[in-house]
This record gives structure tokens, sequence and C-alpha cells, in this order.
């Protein structure tokens, strides 16, 4: 079910060809074989334009919209990241998609649909760092890091919600592909064009994210969710690139934590020694690398 209608009101969206560089998916190319896109993706739908791909799935989900309904926007005017943060950039430079995951019909308990954020980030730094020949690595517990010159910047993140009154997750993605250095929204963010991958074609790379991500995720599911079953959490580790890093955790309420990364435990938390050689578990905050530790 493609489309090239926009979902914001109001809103007049400039031609895809106003950049040739950035040239606009092509929705029924994408569709006309499902199944190489990965067995539970049926179709993808393709909007001009919209706030927020994963606001318009929650929709979709809570109206009964079935596992593996995938939206995608070439760009979103009110698009969300972790912690409340808001994520933008310019028409066509990036992959904006959500899809929708019901895991409690594959009879996944729900202790362990804490790792579906990260299981959706092993997903898509394997795929990328196949597609667009480039290494993607991740920061815990879901943002996509490449290297640009020799800093190591954002190139994407993950946000995971609940939908339809918890019976389902709205799994979103945001990717930079081709933002050049003047368009990024601040100097830590980067782009795979900017780190020099060998492919920035968005279909290209977009069916890879899908493909892989149904691949795991299903897998994931015939084995109960279960993070070692499926060696899940050991492909995390081997990806992400806070493991063995001295990082600040900052944590809600203003306070934070130090310390040296040395595990994620089976909850998918993040595990730290601390410098007395305590260990503590973090279930959410915002990870910063420290230099030179």
């Amino acid at each position: 079910m493609a489309s090239d209608r926009g979902h914001t009101l109001g809103v007049v969206s400039e031609s895809p060809w106003s950049d040739l560089d950035r040239p606009p998916l092509r929705a029924a190319q994408l569709n006309r074989d499902p199944g190489r896109l990965g067995a539970m993706w049926s179709s993808v739908d393709v909007v001009t334009e919209t706030g927020s791909t994963n606001v318009d799935l929650a929709d979709l989900a809570a109206k009964g919209a079935p596992e593996g309904t995938v939206l995608v926007a070439e760009v979103q005017t009110h698009g969300k990241g972790r912690l409340d943060r808001s994520w933008s950039a310019p028409p066509r430079s990036g992959i904006f998609l959500s899809a929708l995951l019901r895991p409690s019909d594959a009879g996944v308990p729900r202790d362990n649909w804490s790792w579906l954020p990260l299981l959706v980030g092993v997903a898509a730094a394997s795929a990328l760092s196949r597609a667009a020949e480039t290494r993607v690595r991740l920061k815990w517990p879901n943002d996509l890091l490449v290297t640009v010159g020799k800093e190591e910047r954002k190139v994407g993140g993950i946000l995971t919600e609940l939908a339809d009154n918890g019976r389902a997750v709205v799994a979103g993605m945001g990717v930079n592909v081709t933002l050049r250095e003047s368009e990024l929204p601040v100097p830590t963010a980067g782009s795979l064009a900017l780190a020099e991958a060998a492919v920035t074609d968005r279909e290209i790379l977009l069916r890879e994210l899908l493909r892989t991500l149904s691949e795991l995720y299903q897998e994931w599911c015939a084995d109960g969710g279960d993070p070692t079953a499926t060696r899940l959490r050991e492909a995390y580790l081997s990806q992400c690139a806070t493991i063995g890093k001295h990082v600040r955790v900052l944590l809600p309420g203003d306070t934070q934590v130090v310390g040296e990364a040395v595990d994620v435990d089976d909850l998918g938390r993040l595990v730290l020694r601390e410098p007395s050689g305590a260990e503590h578990a973090v279930s959410a905050g915002d990870v910063i690398h420290v230099r030179g530790a």
C-alpha cells in the first residue's frame, strides 16, 4: 500500500526533485516483491511528509493494524527521539521509518520485551554496515554511531514505544544518510555520506534494514525472546561501542553515575563498574563516552 500523500495538513512540501542528489523513494518498486523485504512485511507505505511516523503508526495500531505494518516518511516535521528530544532532517536526506510489532502474539513474555530496542539496534547496525559498506556501531542502548574523520558521531537513533494499550510495540528509526556538514543539527551528528559510505542509495539501505529486522525479530520470537538462546545478547555486545569505555550516565532526576561499562545484563541494562569496584545496572539514561579516561 504505497502513497505519496502528506499527513501534515497546511504544510506545502517542496518538489521531490528539488535536490537531484536526493531522489524520492519509489514506493511501487519497494512493494513490487514484498518478500524480498523479509517474511513479516507485506508492504511498505511511503508518505511524502508527516509529523511523526511513530505517532501515525501508534494510531493505526489502536485501530487494529497487524504486525508487520511499516510506515516510511520522506520528511518528519515533529520527529521523536529518545528522552523527549526532537529529530529533524532535510527531506529525503535519511530513512525515517516505524514498524509495528506484536510480540505477545508470538507468546514472548513481557519481561523479555526490554530487549526489543536493543534487537532493533543490532538489526540496524548489522544491515547498514553490510549495505553501506561502512562500520556502524551502537552506543547503549541503541544510538547508531559512525566514524567521521577520527570522530565518533551519531548517525541514527531508535525509539520504541508501547502502543494499542500495551499490546503492541512501535519501533521507530531515523538514519542520516546524505546529510552534509552544513546541515547537521549538532556538531556530534554525522551521516553515512560523511562517513564515506560506499552506498547511500536509500532503497538499498531500506531493503536491507527491513530484511535484517524481519530475520532477527522472528528468530527472537521463536525462542520466546530469550536473548541468550537467540545469541542476541552476544551480538549486541560485539557491536556495542560503549562496552569497555569509561562513561558518564545522566539519569532521570538530574543525577549521574560514572564508571566503566563492562556488560549488558539479562534485562538489557548497562552494567557499570564504579571506581569503588561496585557494579551498578542502569536501565535508562543518557550515556556519554568519556574521552581520555
